[in-house]
């Protein structure tokens, strides 16, 4: 169900998606690490049943000028979702050069 129709132009930038599964504890730390990488344009928080809680879209904008600043109610958010849940899952959309250069 995560099939995805890659539409970029050829050549530029290639999307992809990783899960991982932690702890609830750790969440918030693991999606700072996630933003501050800067390729990450997409996080979907699921429980361990894989039911979706909460989808944070990252936009290059929005990683560049600062944002810890403009993400603070999505981060309060998932200190709650943490607080509540033993396990969760990370989807992670990421965005890669297509081996342009090396």
């Amino acid at each position: 169900m995560s099939e995805q129709n890659e539409q970029q132009p050829q050549g530029e930038k290639r999307t992809f998606v990783e899960d991982i599964e932690l702890e609830g504890r750790q969440l918030m730390d693991r999606v700072r690490e996630l933003i501050q990488e800067g390729n990450v344009r997409r996080l979907i928080i699921k429980d361990p049943g894989g039911k979706f809680n909460i989808e944070i879209p990252l936009t290059v904008g929005v990683v560049a000028g600062g944002v810890f600043a403009l993400a603070a109610p999505v981060m309060a958010a998932l200190g709650a979702l943490a607080a509540l849940v033993s396990r969760v899952q990370i989807q992670v959309v990421r965005e890669v050069d297509d081996g342009s250069g090396e």
